[in-house]
């Protein structure tokens, strides 16, 4: 059974910090990419960025990129989203995902987590 739990999300100040992890089981996660989606209230859902499944490449969003960071530990079946300088407009839920290959396209992924609440508010 494929599972990937997200943790970590959390209400931050802005220019605060947040890291999100996304625990993966059911299927061999060394050979998917991962992905990183949000979905704002009201908004639709938006890729904010990827990993190769060796983690030797990235891509991220013009709206977040200098500010995430993206990484995974093949050995813990892990990846990992660093947000620093959070901002007010990156309110949202953060789903991690998972895919054979490379998509912007969100609604090819194949396995999808339930998402975790980020809040960015003074």
């Amino acid at each position: 059974q494929v599972q990937l739990v997200e943790s970590g999300g959390g209400l931050v100040q802005p220019g605060g910090s947040l890291r999100l992890s996304c625990a993966a089981s059911g299927f061999t996660f060394s050979s998917y990419w991962m992905y990183w989606v949000r979905q704002a209230p009201g908004k639709e859902r938006e890729f904010v960025g990827s990993i190769h499944s060796s983690g030797g490449a990235t891509a991220y969003a013009d709206s977040v990129k200098g500010r995430f960071t993206i990484s995974r530990d093949n050995a813990v079946n892990t990846v990992y989203l660093q947000m620093n300088s959070l901002k007010p407009e990156d309110t949202a839920v953060y789903y991690c995902a998972a895919d054979r290959f490379m998509s912007y396209s969100h609604s090819n992924y194949n396995y999808w987590g339930q998402g975790t609440q980020v809040t960015v508010s003074s």
